[in-house]
């Protein structure tokens, strides 16, 4: 039996850690949270100043059971669980079940999982931080005690199995007035004018400041071009420097991760964590760009080796969030010499994202030269602007430029060096455009810029960005998806060879990209909840319960005082909600009477969700019909409910079956002979063909088919398949692996059934997002 056991969250933390100690030293795995509050109203005594009741999960018991018979003759025990409030939980949770004692048990903490650090962890220990623990314990109670008592307030106003939590109800809130934000936004057009010149054969492109608010005035600006001359008015050049952005935290590296590498938050923090676990970057939850001195040495010998002494410029940061704590570092490589890795693609992309974000944090500046002309125009007091940049040493653009997430209409002038100048040099026009332009609304979030507005709010942590964007599309109260643009004319007015044209052209407008959009439940619970729980879904009152979790961090506040402050306004709220009647809240809208039988049509929340009604509730003979794809329940016309009335609707015949198109809970679809196929993006159900149903049809039998391997006879509920990632065995609801050796289509059902039963169960894992059975 090993002296000393070392007992981390994750299997694949255990095996990295395991390499650097010695024989002496056993390293085991708690595989994330042994214990937590039951569900139900026992787990937390709210008399008794909210004592909390934990047990331990189910699918834990074999795991405390095994780490239990470890420790039993070791001599020391050593809780290494992550370094912040939630790894510091584990480690009180693992001191209280396993019933260790103070004289033989010790907390190591680091951030970075490499011989080093472990060894400098091992020798200088701690006792559990209950300052850490109990802030842990704050925040989950509280998140609790609102999602319990929230929840079925929601459930008898609105509709069952809705939820509600004190962060992510906000980012519902925040992603709600986008939306409408949007949608009440008028477009204003004005005229920007452009200009393209040439110079000893070279041309280059310049542009009036200022934008003409009609048609009209820009015309005539145009027109009075065609007689003027065209000069160098002001030249100037001036050096200008680039800075590197800090190395990354938690939030900038979801954010550029998104950007740069299309990750999801949930991706980028699940890739983080391998990378972490093998021991190739420091910690992936951290709100501090902070570097530790031996980083910032390790980064100047890489920079020198391989860009020279001049490339090399060191830098502290300091964090800009408060509350961050800068004894932590930023993320980082462990390793600078290390400018890529082994692993899959995705673990080796996010590396070198993370390598060349922190090495040129502590690069030089680059150096460049900006020129900007003005041009004078002979018949006019207004002048035209060109500006030209050229890049005299790069510096730290080397390596690494940071994205960001504008969505403005883009610089089309030309940013690089402009040909030889002289004030009051004679230009040569060769063309100038006057275009219509459209004011925009905001754009909508994507997950990392509503990452980024939660963290400028002072809403949540590093370790709840990535549950909380989950939680809110799992829950179905914004889904994230792509959306094809609209048609928008345009006028295009053009000067060019003494002559003046103009046209109308048309764009696409609207298109997004791997949005967030609100469902309309999100619109309904969030009017409830702002109406009746102002203060939970406050953006102020949010900020102000992170910061009393940092003070209870700090030692500077009784977690069971900062509760009870919040939870007598809370539940008085809740009580008197509880008196309003579910008919006064707005989740029915009347939107007129039908043109030809003078019934009333509503908008409102059905059991499958939002639709169209035909019919007040005593009537016998009401119909139905759901809301498609971007239609909101607050802004739906009378005459687009109408147009969803004309489904279902019959497409045409197949073989000797009627086709109908209609919208159900999963969008439109097609149904034919008692099988249901899923219309695809573009295909509108009000619209589409009898020969485009039938090849729809066509084309999921032919998948179906391939996706068909085998069956047998002996038993219809197991079936061979072709999955994504190739062959394998369908039973009940359960998939089985096929082994390598094994051909899938030749198998029998014996070679079947013995595969099943000898399928080793899946492996568990470690860490934060560890998934219960």
């Amino acid at each position: 039996m090993s002296k000393n056991v070392v007992i981390v969250e994750s299997p694949a933390k255990a095996k990295t850690i395991e390499g650097y100690l010695g024989k002496d030293f056993k390293v085991a795995s708690s595989y994330g949270h042994i214990r937590d509050l039951p569900k139900g109203d026992k787990a937390i005594d709210i008399k008794n100043r909210f004592k909390p009741t934990y047990e331990v999960s189910p699918d834990k018991k074999e795991v405390i059971k095994n780490l239990k018979n470890l420790i039993k003759d070791a001599e020391t025990i050593y809780l290494a669980s992550d370094d912040d409030r939630e790894g510091e939980a584990i480690s009180w949770h693992l001191k209280e079940v396993l019933k260790l004692k103070d004289e033989n048990t010790k907390r190591i903490v680091f951030r970075e999982i490499t011989k080093n650090a472990i060894q400098r962890a091992i020798e200088s220990p701690r006792g559990i931080d209950y300052d850490l623990v109990n802030a842990q314990q704050a925040r989950r109670i509280l998140d609790r005690l609102v999602g319990f008592e929230l929840s079925p307030v929601l459930w008898k106003k609105i509709k069952t199995g809705l939820s509600a939590g004190r962060v992510q109800s906000v980012a519902v809130r925040l992603i709600v007035e986008r939306e409408r934000e949007i949608e009440a936004h008028k477009a204003k057009s004005t005229f920007r004018i452009t200009a393209q010149f040439e110079v000893d054969g070279k041309s280059f492109q310049a542009e009036l400041p200022r934008k003409f608010e009609t048609k009209q005035d820009a015309e005539d600006f145009l027109k009075a071009c065609l007689e003027a001359d065209f000069s160098v008015g002001n030249l100037e050049k001036k050096p200008a420097k680039k800075s590197p952005a800090p190395p990354f935290t938690t939030s900038t590296l979801q954010q550029e991760a998104s950007r740069k590498l299309y990750f999801s938050v949930a991706q980028t923090m699940s890739v983080a964590q391998k990378l972490y676990e093998a021991g190739k970057i420091t910690y992936m939850r951290t709100d501090s760009v902070n570097l530790s001195d031996e980083a910032m040495n390790s980064a100047e010998s890489a920079i020198k080796g391989e860009y020279g002494n001049d490339y090399h410029k060191a830098r502290k940061f300091t964090t800009k969030s408060e509350g961050a704590q800068e004894a932590h570092e930023a993320i980082r490589p462990t390793d600078f010499s290390r400018a890529q890795v082994d692993g899959d693609r995705n673990e080796q992309r996010l590396y070198e994202l993370i390598w060349k974000r922190a090495i040129a944090s502590q690069m030089a500046d680059a150096q460049l030269e900006k020129t900007n002309v003005s041009i004078n125009i002979s018949n006019s007091d207004l002048t035209l602007s060109a500006h030209g940049e050229v890049i005299k040493f790069d510096g730290f653009l080397k390596v690494y430029l940071e994205s960001t997430d504008d969505d403005e209409e883009e610089d089309t002038q030309n940013k690089s060096l402009l040909p030889p100048m002289q004030i009051g040099q004679a230009l040569d026009l060769k063309e100038m455009k006057g275009r219509e332009s459209f004011t925009r609304a905001a754009p909508r979030y994507t997950e990392a810029s509503l990452v980024k507005k939660l963290e400028e709010l002072g809403i949540g942590r590093p370790s709840t960005y990535a549950p909380t964007i989950s939680t809110i599309q799992k829950r179905e109260y914004v889904i994230k998806e792509s959306r094809d643009g609209n048609p928008r004319e345009y006028q295009e007015m053009i000067i060019s060879d003494g002559m003046f044209q103009e046209s109308t052209k048309t764009e696409i407008t609207g298109a997004e990209k791997q949005k967030l959009f609100p469902t309309n439940i999100a619109m309904v619970v969030n009017d409830f909840l702002v109406e009746h729980f102002p203060n939970v879904i406050d953006f102020n009152f949010t900020a102000k319960v992170e910061k009393e979790f940092d003070d209870i961090a700090a030692g500077g506040q009784d977690w069971q005082d900062m509760i009870d402050a919040f939870y007598g306004n809370f539940h008085h709220s809740v009580e008197e909600t509880e008196q309003v009647s579910r008919q006064d809240v707005n989740s029915s809208r009347f939107l007129g009477n039908h043109p030809e039988n003078g019934k009333p049509i509503t908008a409102r929340l059905g059991k499958f969700g939002p639709l169209v009604q035909i019919g007040d509730s005593e009537d016998e003979d009401k119909k139905y019909a759901s809301l498609k794809k971007g239609q909101f329940i607050e802004n739906i016309s009378l005459e687009d409910a109408l147009e969803l009335f004309k489904l279902p609707r019959d497409v045409g015949m197949f073989e000797d079956k009627k086709m109908v198109a209609a919208i159900g809970r999963f969008g439109p679809y097609i149904r034919h002979d008692g099988n249901f196929v899923s219309l695809k993006k573009e295909q509108d159900p009000l619209s589409i063909t009898e020969e485009e149903a039938i090849q729809l049809i066509k084309d999921k039998r032919e998948a179906d088919a391939k996706k068909h391997i085998k069956s047998f006879d002996e038993n219809p509920d197991i079936q061979i398949l072709n999955g994504r990632w190739g062959p394998y065995i369908k039973f009940g609801k359960n998939n089985f692996k096929i082994p390598k050796d094994k051909e899938a289509e030749k198998l029998s059902y014996a070679e079947t059934i013995e595969i099943i039963e000898n399928q080793p169960e899946p492996k568990k894992r470690g860490g934060r997002f560890s998934k219960k059975k």
